[in-house]
């Protein structure tokens, strides 16, 4: 407790240093607003103009097109600004921040626990001030993760919603049998995990290098019969085409995936997870505190590239479900939009990034009743952002306002 009260102490100062707003009274039952903004993207892909949103204890309550009264409720006027759900990143890894010495953060890096919470914490800070309210932390964070979860979702410490893995299911499991993986999964979900995230291949996705067919099913199967979700980790076209046939929920990444692999999802309704440039970028602009060569970055550059290639050929495959995900690392935190920047210039429209990144990112976390959409009975996961995304997607930089669960941040 005394932990948590620290942290919000801290990013609080920090708030108010920046300008923005961290109340950190609960939300109640009666808690209520109206929002008015000069125009609505539901995250549907729908546009509406002159829209006012009544939000009551944390939910929307309803979505008008005229003025409303509603007695003791606070009015928030956004003026020109665009109102639009929360987003949605599939995959973040608020675990990673630069430590003391200036280099992405290790187990020798000799930070202590507080330092490495309150960096954590500050992760998540920048990520909702950047408008996202919901993110998968699929990097193994243990239980810290878990107590950040819980911290955020009792309103001890400002960030996004968190969906977690706990760990992955990776190296250390390879030699084991099909039970034992099992029993791994359910263990997870034991001790709290909100999903699955396993590796099928290795980083540079040459060789599907880790589990066999039989483990795979095994592993994605028991996660399904469990209720929970599979996120595979796969670069290579044989690291694709087997967690798909396995059964995995969504595969991440993907950079090698040829036509047959993208067709193959579709068909069989695997949700498709790339990155096109923000995670790249972010390495080769920060070199240093990655101890990354000069080959080091040209590959980067060259992954960069053939990420793009490749996603322009996922959005044109018929059926194919893509969702947002940068895989945002230590110093990428804040800068989640750049991916969306990105996906736009490489073929996608404004509208269709939008919507990957509200509701259809909802849909493929199972929360497609929940979140990622402005309407009546959803959670209050609102931002606002200057200009019109839906015609500059680069607007989506330009974050206003932040709402989550019907306590406004921003």
């Amino acid at each position: 407790m005394r932990l948590a009260l620290l942290v919000t102490m801290i990013v609080a100062i920090l708030a108010g240093a920046s300008g923005t707003s961290v109340p950190h009274a609960q939300v109640t039952a009666d808690s209520a607003f109206v929002i008015h903004a000069a125009t609505m993207l539901d995250g549907r892909g729908g546009s509406t103009r002159n829209v006012y949103v009544v939000v009551r204890g944390g939910r929307i309550e309803r979505v008008a097109t005229s003025p409303v009264s509603v007695p003791d409720a606070r009015v928030i006027e956004l003026g020109s600004a665009t109102l639009l759900p929360g987003i949605i990143d599939a995959h973040v890894h608020p675990g990673w921040y630069v430590d003391r010495n200036g280099k992405r953060n290790s187990k020798d890096s000799g930070d202590s626990p507080v330092q490495a919470v309150l960096a954590r914490a500050g992760n998540l800070y920048a990520t909702l001030m950047a408008g996202v309210t919901t993110i998968q932390s699929v990097g193994g964070g243990g239980q810290q993760d878990i107590d950040l979860r819980d911290a955020v979702a009792r309103g001890w410490i400002p960030g996004p919603r968190i969906l977690t893995s706990i760990t992955q299911v990776g190296r250390a499991h390879m030699s084991m049998s099909s039970d034992s993986l099992r029993i791994s999964v359910r263990e997870l979900k034991a001790q709290g995990a909100d999903i699955i995230k396993l590796i099928a291949s290795s980083e540079r996705g040459l060789l599907q290098t880790s589990f066999s067919d039989e483990q795979l099913s095994a592993i994605c199967g028991e996660a399904k019969a469990q209720g929970l979700r599979s996120l595979v980790h796969a670069i290579s076209a044989q690291s694709v085409r087997a967690a798909t046939l396995a059964g995995c929920t969504q595969i991440e990444h993907g950079r090698f995936a040829t036509d047959a692999e993208l067709r193959l999802m579709a068909e069989r309704g695997t949700i498709f997870d790339p990155q096109v440039c923000l995670v790249f970028q972010n390495y080769i602009d920060h070199a240093d505190a990655y101890n990354f060569t000069d080959s080091s970055l040209a590959e980067y550059k060259a992954r960069m590239a053939g990420a793009s290639e490749m996603f322009g050929r996922a959005i044109r495959t018929p059926g194919l479900k893509i969702v947002f995900g940068t895989d945002a690392v230590a110093l990428a935190h804040g800068r989640n939009a750049e991916e969306l920047v990105c996906r736009v210039k490489s073929g996608q429209s404004p509208m269709e990034a939008i919507v990957s990144a509200t509701s259809a990112g909802a849909a493929a976390l199972g929360l497609g009743d929940k979140i990622g959409t402005i309407a009546a009975g959803y959670d209050a996961d609102l931002i606002a952002v200057d200009g019109d995304p839906s015609r500059d997607i680069a607007a989506m930089r330009r974050v206003v306002f932040v709402m989550r669960s019907g306590r406004r941040y921003r």
